[in-house]
């Protein structure tokens, strides 16, 4: 087997054998094929596409590329939930306590943010002392334990994986939905869960820009997964606004907090709702959705998940005092009102610029050696279909003087009026 023979098939629109994948990737991992070769694969790939037959042996044949979690020592069937990245996204956050107090299982490994998309891991080290490195001894015994763990990848998961990924990201070939579909699946598939719930954001702040490419995206993830023998849902959802009010990590944690307690924000408590309902029906702890849905608001409102969270910021190292009084967390050194600069209804926030300008403060990265200020970021005011007359507050900078201006800028230019109320809908459809 030849590679330029495998590139020129794919170019010329076949399809590739599960046995010509898995030699593409064992070579590619163990350098025997070179970065140019994969480039050309990759932007052949880009042009051509791949059924799901393909894009199912691409995930096995990166999953397989290293490591594979064993959660068998955990008692129970394990869930875990991957959001394909948003502005505000502290779904994780809220969402793993809150299916845990049910009884689930909640198995996560998470990632830190890149760009203008905050990262789950960086959230959680705004609480003094939180560890996200565990070993997987520590990380299936705290599950084990309190139900729940959210730790950073831990092992060898999916080598391939990454140097294909870091390939495509300068090779222009990042845009292809069976390779971001087989990318994110190897690593679900590898982390070891038994029912894992997509959360596909689609709109200004998401890589999905469209419904039409969001829908084709989650069903080529779901079939992967059900190929592979897993429960699967994907859910996609509207990130034409920021999730929630705060962006930002301190920010964002504090919210969730707030949410545990039952008075968070609509969009956020409805999301981990309606994500966590078909999480709890996987598990077999709950019958039917509305039972599900009915019990993860009761415990919003009971403490449970709260308490669920505190349990696992112990078991992980975390200072709970933060939880108990948020004003431990890191604050900014100034906070800047930005007002309206028009009368009438907000028609849009550009997620993608409310998420920039966090970045611009130092609440994300630009590379990855950078460093977070884990007390800036943007606190909204207002929300799409909200009324506002021209000098009314939208939101608040939070800024320890960083590029505050140039932050500012981008998040004017974001907003949107009319002079008529404009409609959001947050879930836009549920694949199974």
């Amino acid at each position: 087997m030849r590679m330029v023979d495998l590139i020129e098939k794919k170019r010329d629109g076949h399809s590739l054998s599960k046995e010509e994948i898995n030699f593409i990737i064992e070579g590619y991992t163990n350098g025997t094929i070179l970065d140019y070769q994969m480039s050309s694969l990759a932007m052949a790939i880009y042009f051509q596409g791949m059924n799901d037959e393909e894009s199912t042996n691409l995930s096995l044949a990166m999953l397989n590329s290293g490591d594979v979690m064993d959660l068998s020592s955990i008692k129970g069937i394990k869930v875990d939930k991957h959001s394909t990245g948003g502005v505000g996204d502290k779904t994780s956050l809220v969402l793993g306590p809150l299916v845990a107090s049910l009884g689930v299982k909640v198995a996560k490994m998470s990632g830190r943010g890149l760009g203008h998309t905050g990262g789950t891991l960086d959230k959680l080290e705004s609480i003094k002392g939180f560890n996200i490195n565990q070993n997987m001894d520590s990380f299936k015994e705290i599950v084990n334990k309190t139900g729940i763990a959210i730790v950073g990848q831990t092992g060898n998961l999916c080598p391939a994986d990454k140097k294909l990924y870091a390939l495509r990201d300068v090779t222009g070939t990042v845009p292809s939905i069976p390779l971001i579909a087989s990318s994110i699946m190897s690593k679900k598939l590898a982390s070891g869960a038994d029912a894992i719930c997509l959360d596909v954001k689609v709109g200004s702040g998401a890589f999905m820009k469209t419904i039409e490419e969001g829908r084709k995206l989650a069903n080529l993830m779901v079939n992967i997964g059900k190929n592979c023998g897993r429960k699967m849902t994907a859910i996609l959802t509207d990130m034409d606004e920021p999730l929630g009010f705060a962006i930002g990590n301190s920010l964002e944690v504090i919210e969730a907090i707030n949410t545990l307690k039952g008075h968070g924000p609509q969009d956020l408590t409805d999301l981990c709702v309606e994500i966590g309902s078909y999480l709890a029906l996987d598990a077999n702890v709950c019958q039917t959705r509305e039972e599900a849905c009915l019990k993860l608001r009761e415990n919003l409102q009971n403490g449970k998940a709260f308490n669920k969270f505190m349990e696992m910021v112990i078991a992980q190292g975390g200072d709970v005092n933060y939880v108990m009084d948020i004003n431990n967390f890191a604050k900014a050194s100034e906070v800047i009102p930005v007002c309206a600069q028009e009368t009438g209804y907000i028609a849009y926030i550009d997620a993608l610029s409310i998420g920039l300008a966090a970045m611009l403060l130092g609440a994300g990265r630009e590379t990855k050696d950078d460093k977070i200020d884990m007390a800036v970021g943007i606190v909204l005011d207002k929300k799409i279909g909200d009324y506002v007359n021209k000098g009314d507050v939208v939101c608040y900078i939070h800024t320890n003087g960083l590029r505050t201006e140039e932050a500012i800028s981008k998040v004017c230019d974001a907003f949107k009026y009319t002079k008529e109320k404009t409609e959001k809908k947050l879930i836009l459809d549920v694949i199974r």
